[in-house]
């Protein structure tokens, strides 16, 4: 499946995963600096460019955007990514750092990706979070490290934990009790699923 990789102005660590040529990328506002500095040239640049002091580079594919609007800069690039036909994005420079508001706008991103019947991925220093509704995610074998899962709705039902140190079988977690974090891998696949509910999931990789 084609990906949308997205690069935001807040905290960038490098690229995880590398684009390949039928993926689309596109830079959000200072996004751009960081794809420049890698040498990745994006197919869309978006933003109202006030990370970079208003300044819009040169590019033969922009959308300016107004400075006051209901979206952000990169939830704009997630509607352009829909536009074309994307469903699974790849969101960097997504985490603040010290803007611990600009990570918790982008977790809620993630959940309006998961509601549009896409997935989404945020990438931190060394986490990376998704939201999944409905349905089921599942980690291969070897991945290392931590899980946590939170609801974040009201109560996710049906809620089913397998292949961690701590399994739950049909649990309710609320968004007001941190029932599933910090979970460990012990060398087998990982599935988590939720019957009806939206659960965050963050993966937080062994250093």
């Amino acid at each position: 499946m084609n990906k949308c990789f997205i690069v935001g102005a807040g905290d960038f660590f490098g690229l995880d995963v590398l684009p390949d040529g039928d993926d689309y990328i596109i830079a959000a506002d200072g996004g751009y600096d960081y794809l420049e500095r890698l040498g990745i040239h994006p197919d869309l640049v978006i933003g109202d460019f006030d990370s970079r002091s208003g300044e819009i580079p040169e590019h033969e594919n922009i959308l300016e955007l107004p400075v006051m609007k209901d979206d952000t800069d990169l939830g704009a690039a997630v509607c352009a990514g829909f536009e074309k036909g994307y469903t699974e994005f790849h969101i960097y420079g997504g985490t603040g750092g010290s803007r611990f508001s600009h990570t918790m706008a982008n977790i809620q991103l993630l959940a309006n990706i998961a509601e549009q019947g896409g997935r989404g991925f945020l990438y931190g220093q060394t986490e990376i979070s998704t939201v999944i509704l409905d349905s089921e995610f599942v980690y291969p074998a070897q991945d290392k490290g931590y899980i946590s899962v939170f609801s974040l709705s009201d109560a996710s039902e049906g809620v089913s934990i397998k292949g961690l140190k701590y399994e739950l079988e049909d649990a309710t977690l609320k968004n007001t009790f941190a029932l599933g974090v910090s979970n460990e891998f012990k060398g087998e696949e990982v599935s988590i699923k939720v019957d009806t509910g939206t659960l965050l999931i963050v993966y937080e990789k062994e250093l």
